[in-house]
């Protein structure tokens, strides 16, 4: 720990917030209603902690600032500061408690601000009474563990995408933000895209006639991010790194830059690669078309993958698998289709990315959502949405099981890639593969000695 908690600040703002609710509060609390002038009262605020501050972390942290029903009072990251981030830039919590003190000291008379507590150790922040709601922005290996003990510390979450490393994990994290009763939302920011939001609600609608195919397209290859590609051989631990907290429950490897920050995404034993780093996008946005939310395939079938040889990087990085639903509906997941996600019906295609959507015929870009049809979940900031909801205490954009649904298609793309099944059976309703006990054992990971996932 870089400084102590400090001491909890009376009754949690958890209390008031509830209170707001049980009044019938909007779901959107106007400023005025919380403070004077316009602005939110410090005591009123959502205390917020932020666990992992490299990538996404720094990125998000930012965009909570930019809501002022916010205080962010804590960060926490195992590395201290050092490059190795998006396109080698420095992360980690030291740069991230400067960010947000710089932040709040331009609204203090004196131009200072020292009121964000930095940590190594999660748990820590968890402890802390006086923090309302977490953000999880760490590698896809360190998600589960910290979601159950933010359940059972009663922390409202945003949990940055993909949910899951394995699909026993999404199962936990699902089961223990319904038992707690927490507010989640996973970082699926394609849920508050209008343009996602209407493509689904054509397709949703009938305006393409009976949906038959979906086509999502995902970039393939192993980028390097974090500038770090030609350091793959061991090397000491730099100052300042908690590498073994890193590894935490993942098998005990050799320290090398290419090995963690962003790059950890091109190692199974941190992440799935392209297929998840994306899955939690348009597989995702796929599944909302489809209104498959809540369930998933009933088989993967036709995967195929390339894994270029390297020393350290082992993901695919060219892949497609077609999972097939009930109905006979198939989305195929591939590198060579058009990135983004297009829906193909007995009357016309939708099609959607970020920032756009098109049709054929592009008449039905003219079609009116009357309201006796489906209208989805509307958000237009998926930051806020989340305050909005640890305030209402309603659903959120990106709820948990929605997000386990959709990874999951991802991870048996995986698997069955990995073994290089042509067909893999899978019960959507028991989550189980069927007749495959080698691939069976893939739904979860073995963690190393001292490490297992909470009770909860």
């Amino acid at each position: 720990m870089e400084s102590s908690p400090s001491g909890p600040r009376g009754e949690s703002r958890r209390s008031f917030l509830k209170l707001a609710a049980a009044a019938a509060f909007p779901a959107i609390v106007p400023a005025s209603a919380l403070g004077r002038g316009g602005k939110v009262a410090p005591s009123n605020r959502v205390t917020l902690g932020v666990i992992g501050t490299g990538n996404q972390g720094m990125n998000d942290i930012e965009s909570f600032l930019k809501d002022d029903r916010v205080q962010v009072v804590a960060v926490c990251d195992v590395n201290r500061e050092s490059p190795g981030y998006w396109d080698g830039k420095v992360g980690g919590r030291e740069p991230a408690r400067r960010l947000v003190e710089k932040h709040y000291a331009r609204h203090k008379p004196s131009g200072e601000y020292r009121g964000c507590d930095a940590y190594v150790d999660f748990r820590e922040v968890l402890g802390r009474k006086d923090i309302d709601a977490v953000e999880i922005a760490t590698p896809d290996h360190w998600h589960a563990i910290p979601v159950l003990e933010a359940c059972l510390a009663g922390k409202d979450i945003y949990c940055q995408k993909p949910l899951s490393l394995t699909i026993a994990e999404g199962r936990a994290m699902s089961y223990a933000v319904n038992k707690h009763r927490v507010v989640f939302q996973t970082g699926s920011q394609q849920r508050s895209d209008p343009h996602f939001r209407r493509a689904c609600e054509l397709v949703r609608n009938g305006r393409i006639g009976d949906l038959k195919v979906v086509r999502v397209g995902l970039p393939g290859g192993r980028p390097d991010f974090g500038k770090t590609g030609d350091r793959k051989k061991p090397e000491p631990v730099p100052p300042g790194f908690e590498y073994d907290r890193w590894l935490g429950p993942a098998a005990g490897a050799p320290y090398a830059p290419a090995r963690c920050h962003v790059n950890f995404r091109w190692i199974y034993d941190y992440s799935g690669g392209q297929v998840t780093d994306w899955g939690g996008h348009h597989p995702d946005c796929a599944q909302w078309g489809m209104g498959t939310e809540l369930t998933g395939p009933v088989e993967i079938r036709d995967a195929r993958a390339q894994f270029d040889p390297d020393p350290l990087w082992n993901t695919a990085t060219a892949f497609s698998f077609e999972a097939v639903y009930e109905d006979g509906v198939r989305m195929i997941v591939s590198n060579e289709n058009t990135m983004g996600v297009t829906f193909e019906g007995t009357k016309g295609t939708v099609y959607a990315n970020r920032g756009k959507h098109t049709a054929d015929p592009a008449s039905i870009l003219d079609s009116k959502i009357g309201p006796g049809e489906i209208h989805l979940y509307e958000s237009d900031d998926h930051f806020r949405n989340f305050i909005d909801c640890v305030i209402s205490r309603g659903p959120t954009a990106a709820p948990v099981e929605v997000a386990h649904r959709s990874i999951t298609i991802c991870h048996l793309g995986n698997i069955a890639m990995r073994l290089g099944r042509k067909s893999l059976k899978w019960d959507p309703r028991t989550e189980q593969i069927v007749g495959d006990d080698e691939a069976s054992r893939m739904l979860g990971r073995p963690y190393r000695d001292g490490w297992k996932l909470p009770a909860v």
